[in-house]
């Protein structure tokens, strides 16, 4: 195929522009020279310094859950509260209740979205009786266990 001048210089402006826009775009390519390039050195191109992006503050900490029981014994179906607060998760996270059952975590039907400072209050109504072991989760993080007993 026979590429006039004028068409090479046109091809070599568009490879130009399109190595810029790559670059500033946060791509770093290695300018050489190319079939449609005049020179045969290469455009002459320097893309921006690549810049490492921001992590997200979950990221960059560990999320942490703190629970505390209003009460360490109740009778069955009574209601108290666990309160508590988190770091390192966003504002509006839910947390949600787990109890050991039988040696596995279960996740119960009691959940509820931390406030804007990361706070959160949850009622909860326990049936089994004797001691229950349990602990917030939201998403891989996880408060200490605690226990409440159930007459």
């Amino acid at each position: 195929m026979i590429v006039s001048k004028r068409n090479r210089l046109r091809l070599a402006a568009v490879a130009t522009l399109s190595t810029l826009a790559l670059g500033l775009a946060g791509t770093a390519l290695a300018a050489g020279p190319t079939a449609t390039d005049p020179s045969p050195a290469g455009p002459s191109v320097t893309a921006p310094p690549v810049t490492p992006q921001p992590t997200t503050p979950q990221a960059a900490t560990q999320a942490t859950i703190t629970a505390k029981p209003s009460v360490t014994t109740v009778q069955a179906w009574e209601l108290f509260r666990v309160t508590g607060t988190t770091t390192g998760l966003k504002a509006g996270s839910t947390v949600t209740l787990q109890q050991k059952q039988d040696g596995a975590w279960v996740t119960l039907p009691a959940s509820v979205p931390t406030t804007s400072s990361g706070a959160y209050s949850l009622g909860v109504k326990l049936g089994i009786t004797g001691l229950n072991e349990l602990r917030i989760v939201s998403g891989d993080a996880a408060s200490p266990v605690f226990t409440v007993t159930v007459h």
